[in-house]
């Protein structure tokens, strides 16, 4: 098992329960999955773009990412019905906890100007979306192999009820909120 995963189990279940005063272990907030998606609007004229951002996406996450197509055709964007525009992945247990980890103690500490991630960027319903400028930041990746900077978002869906119990959790787990 991962090393946050045994920290969960072992230090952070217990703090959250008390904290949030729930008295079943079971429906403490935990984290579900983790979804990438990278954007890729220049597979339109591109076809390789595609292949460079899915060969990216599969570097960083350890797994191979599925192809998403367009729903419907948008003329002023010369983009039709069915054409391959993104890719993303989902990681669950293992690999979840691991990502997560070089998220957080890794990667964002290397983005520029990085003071914290936004503490406002939570759905409702206890979900976390943060957006990336560009994969650089990850080690994974070789930037003299990297012929176009490209953004992505993650998308952390808890178990959480609400914001504040996500929050919690996602701060117990050593998210870099900044101070609103």
């Amino acid at each position: 098992m991962s090393r946050l995963f045994e920290t969960y189990k072992r230090e952070i279940l217990p703090a959250l329960q008390k904290e949030l005063d729930i008295p079943n272990p079971m429906a403490v907030p935990r984290l579900e999955k983790i979804v990438i998606n990278i954007g890729v609007g220049e597979a339109i004229q591109n076809a390789k773009a595609l292949d460079a951002a899915r060969a990216e996406l599969a570097q960083i996450a350890g797994q191979a990412p599925v192809t998403s197509r367009a729903r419907k055709s948008i003329s002023s964007f010369k983009l039709r019905k069915g054409a391959a525009i993104a890719c993303f992945l989902t990681l669950r247990q293992r690999k979840m906890y691991e990502f997560f980890d070089r998220l957080v103690n890794i990667v964002l500490p290397r983005v520029r100007d990085f003071r914290g991630v936004s503490p406002r960027a939570f759905d409702g319903r206890g979900n976390y979306t943060l957006g990336l400028r560009d994969q650089l930041v990850f080690p994974e990746i070789d930037y003299t192999k990297v012929e176009r900077s490209r953004g992505m978002n993650i998308t952390i869906v808890t178990t959480a009820r609400t914001d504040e119990e996500a929050r919690t959790l996602l701060r117990k787990l050593g998210m870099p909120f900044r101070e609103a």
